[in-house]
């Protein structure tokens, strides 16, 4: 594990809404990872797309922040007032964003969450606490060249995409969304997909035009995990069935996807050091060996006992 492998795990972020969520995606792409993996200097964590907790490498911090400034003035203004408020009261110190919200007299501390589009706050959360709150220099790029990477980050990881989809994916508006696009689409090239036309960045054609090779392993992907963060039509593709899709992307806490040899293959939930999976189709003896091993080799921190793993099969 280096901080290039985490950059890469983590190249269109990590959601880290669930406890342990970010944790766990980066053990399934990066070997070796430990359970302090979130503490390495090469990562951070930040209220991005749509608001949510992600983790991202450090260096990429503006993109997944300042690129979804609002475009708006009256956005704008929100957003740089709060953080301006919380590098007033700070000066940098980590502070659960409970107390900093209360001592800036807001009627709901969640406000906080629109300064980080400023590109100048991190958190640090771990689930089971208050986040803390903290403030860094203000990026050095500007929005548009933030936002056209946080773009190209998109349609690489998520493509095809269009700017409909990124607007979505990232929370930001249309009208931003397409002026990025038209700014990125000397870098694109279209395609058509089975659900309808889309853009892949020009220099991924080579890759997708490639055969593709077989996928062996056994991989335990969390809630919201990269892999299956997909919304609409795009989720046919991934599972085509639609009776397991409602399984998979519920209307409440999705659960966790489990992967063998490159296809979902059921779903799973935890409870401490319980894991019970719903099996879409059979596992062979090997298969089911292979999955208890590596739910024993998550990195958590914390359990009191080997984790357990119990199979059903889904109807």
């Amino acid at each position: 594990m280096n901080s290039d492998s985490l950059r890469f795990a983590s190249w269109a972020g990590l959601q880290d809404s669930m406890p342990r969520a970010a944790l766990l995606s980066i053990h399934a792409r990066v070997a070796d990872t430990p359970a302090d993996v979130l503490d390495d200097a090469a990562l951070a964590q930040v209220w991005g797309p749509r608001y949510s907790a992600y983790v991202v490498a450090a260096d990429d911090v503006p993109f997944f922040t300042l690129g979804r400034l609002p475009d708006n003035a009256a956005g704008r203004e929100r957003a740089e007032k709060l953080a301006r408020l919380v590098r007033d009261y700070t000066h940098g110190e980590k502070m659960p964003y409970d107390d900093v919200g209360l001592a800036l007299g807001l009627s709901n501390s969640n406000a906080l969450r629109y300064g980080t589009a400023t590109g100048t706050i991190l958190i640090r959360w771990e689930g089971a606490r208050r986040p803390l709150i903290w403030t860094i220099p203000a990026p050095t790029i500007s929005v548009e060249e933030a936002r056209l990477e946080l773009a190209r980050r998109y349609v690489h990881v998520f493509g095809p995409g269009n700017a409909e989809s990124f607007a979505e994916w990232a929370g930001v508006s249309s009208r931003s969304a397409a002026a990025t696009f038209r700014a990125l689409e000397p870098e694109l090239t279209a395609v058509t997909t089975p659900i309808g036309d889309g853009w892949l960045l020009a220099a991924d054609e080579p890759l997708l035009r490639a055969e593709p090779q077989p996928v062996a392993g056994v991989w335990l992907l969390p809630s919201g995990d990269t892999y299956f963060l997909l919304q609409g039509r795009e989720r046919e593709l991934l599972v085509p069935d639609a009776r397991r899709r409602s399984e998979l992307w519920t209307s409440r806490v999705w659960p966790g996807a489990l992967l063998v040899d490159g296809q979902i293959t059921g779903v799973w939930r935890r409870a401490h050091e319980r894991m019970s999976i719903d099996l879409w189709r059979p596992l062979t003896a090997a298969e089911r060996d292979a999955v208890e091993a590596e739910a024993r080799a998550l990195p958590l921190p914390g359990l009191a006992r080997t984790m357990s793993v119990s199979f059903a099969q889904a109807a």
